[in-house]
């Protein structure tokens, strides 16, 4: 399995950015996908997850209302949309997949199989 992300890059405070991660190798469908981040001197945090149907979503506390989760299976595709960002959510972005089908989210860096390579966001205030 491959996860290539991308859609990063400079963004003013109050804008908007979409995120996106391409997974090959294997059938989209049998995976829950994440999206981390991690600033400089800090640990990777989850910022989203979706299981493998969209039934179930998680955002940590500090996006909720400004960022959304999404994906499209016959894609092979997951997003991250994000809609009035702030400095503090400079970051590398990485997404990740965890073979599982089942309701439940997981939120620990080390729940997740594969990870793609970091698409860095730089939000200027």
């Amino acid at each position: 399995v491959q996860l290539q992300a991308s859609g990063g890059g400079l963004v003013q405070a109050g804008g908007s950015v979409r995120l996106s991660c391409a997974l090959s190798g294997r059938p989209f469908s049998n995976y829950a996908m994440g999206w981390f981040r991690q600033a400089p001197g800090e640990e990777r945090e989850l910022v989203a997850a979706i299981n493998w149907n969209s039934e179930t979503t998680f955002y940590t506390d500090s996006v909720k209302g400004r960022f959304n989760i999404s994906r499209v299976d016959a894609k092979k595709m997951v997003y991250l949309q994000m809609n009035r960002v702030k400095p503090e959510d400079t970051a590398i972005y990485y997404c990740a997949a965890k073979d599982y089908r089942g309701s439940h989210y997981y939120t620990g860096f080390g729940d997740y199989d594969y990870w793609g390579q970091g698409t860095l966001v730089t939000v200027s205030s």
